[in-house]
């Protein structure tokens, strides 16, 4: 695009983009949590980027109301528009889930979820009750995904790390559950991978159980389908995602599940301005039909999403000036998974021959491939820089829990001095 051919604005309520493979090991304090996000307006710095939310689309007047972080909503007329809300948790209505529940979705979530993890480790070995202790150092783990079975590695792994530092603590006290609805763990890398997958967690200590669900966690009681009942703090909600909520506001065509109904070249169907990409879109997997699964669609991951952004900005330009658009087709070059340092699975396509690997050479390709496929140079060379430094130097096992409430201390310091009751009853008197 030429410059001054077209104006660019990018509305998102948070000011920087996410790199979602990379929040697992920035759980467990592999990487620096601000590695793993990318700042709009460094990146698009001849954008304008609005700090806020799109609360409706009128088509007819191609006008969105933004609604920012602070003052009055308004509207902000477009000619062109892409749609790229992502995908948010998928929750189900269960009793104590919202109030107990920690998602994985974003960095802050990563983050709250390290701090937690090892205050646990602080309040066990603080105290002396055994109810406050078992229940501190349970981990449940909802979802046996990529984002499930990635997390509890990683988190198992920086625990067992960490417990070396406490005299009253070890890893024989915690106890890691992790469990999925489905028959399978990591099915992204087929059933004997998965199965490795499943061995090897088993094998750290972690117990794991299928087909079963969660029916209740009320005050960190958590109850499964098939009877067992365990006490926690930690409750872990990995169990899938779902289109944003919010396109359902838009008036654009949705598919079954949620998704925006795109063609092949990414465009919203029925419209010849708008377009959608990344796990918010329903898009056709030409490569799978043409292998004659009709019903193919791309899978909401970061391997398509960036290679759909690309295509996407072609056409959008394309689009302008009236030329033929581009229809997306990706083969799928395989799957990778980290659970834990050095320990790992991964199955590389390459043309119709499938490399399976495990252990620490997966590891290797896990890191590998994320690494490069990390936005932005500048971020490249920080999430590695990270992983060099890790490998001198000691995992760092310290808890920020406060920063979660950081004025609490400046609250209560800085609050009235409650008055001695010798000095009320003067005053009364006087």
């Amino acid at each position: 695009m030429r410059f001054g051919e077209a104006t660019v604005t990018v509305v998102d309520p948070r000011s920087y983009m996410t790199y979602q493979p990379f929040l697992p090991e920035t759980a467990a304090g592999n990487i620096s949590p601000r590695h793993v996000v990318v700042p709009l307006r460094r990146v698009v710095p001849k954008a304008e980027v609005l700090t806020g939310r799109v609360t409706t689309i009128d088509q007819d007047r191609k006008v969105a109301t933004i609604a920012p972080l602070v003052g009055e909503a308004y509207e902000l007329p477009f000619d062109y528009l892409v749609i790229a809300l992502g995908a948010v948790s998928r929750t189900f209505p269960i009793p104590g889930l919202a109030e107990q529940g920690i998602g994985m979705k974003g960095v802050e979530e990563a983050i709250g979820l390290r701090n937690h993890v090892l205050e646990q480790l602080d309040k066990a070995e603080s105290t002396t009750d055994e109810e406050i202790r078992r229940k501190a150092l349970t981990f449940v783990f909802i979802g046996g995904g990529f984002a499930g079975a990635e997390t509890i590695g990683e988190v198992e792994d920086m625990a067992r790390d960490a417990a070396r530092y406490y005299k009253n603590v070890s890893r024989e006290d915690m106890r890691f559950v992790l469990v999925d609805a489905a028959d399978k763990i990591l099915p992204e890398v087929g059933p004997k991978l998965g199965q490795y997958g499943k061995e090897h967690l088993e094998s750290r200590g972690v117990e794991i159980y299928l087909s079963t669900s969660m029916d209740s966690c009320v005050d960190g009681h958590v109850v499964l389908k098939n009877g067992l009942e365990v006490d926690s703090n930690t409750i872990v909600w990995t169990a899938g995602v779902k289109p944003n909520p919010a396109l359902a506001r838009f008036g654009l065509p949705l598919g079954p599940r949620g998704h925006v109904d795109c063609e092949p070249t990414l465009q919203v169907k029925g419209t010849d301005y708008i377009w959608a990409a990344g796990d918010n879109a329903q898009v056709p997997d030409l490569v799978g039909r043409k292998a004659g699964n009709e019903n193919a669609w791309c899978p909401p991951n970061a391997q398509h999403a960036l290679r759909q952004a690309k295509v996407l900005g072609d056409n959008v330009v394309s689009g302008m000036r009236g030329f033929p658009q581009k229809e997306y087709e990706h083969a799928n070059k395989g799957a990778v998974a980290g659970l834990g340092l050095h320990k790992g699975v991964a199955m590389i396509v390459m043309g119709k021959m499938k490399i399976k690997l495990k252990g620490r050479l997966a590891w290797y390709m896990h890191r590998g491939y994320h690494g490069m496929a990390m936005p932005t140079f500048n971020r490249k060379i920080r999430v590695f820089a990270d992983w060099t430094l890790g490998m001198f130097l000691k995992r760092e096992v310290v808890s920020l829990g406060a920063m979660e409430n950081p004025r609490e201390e400046f609250y209560e310091a800085a609050k009235p001095a409650p008055v001695a009751a010798k000095t009320e009853e003067k005053a009364k008197a006087s």
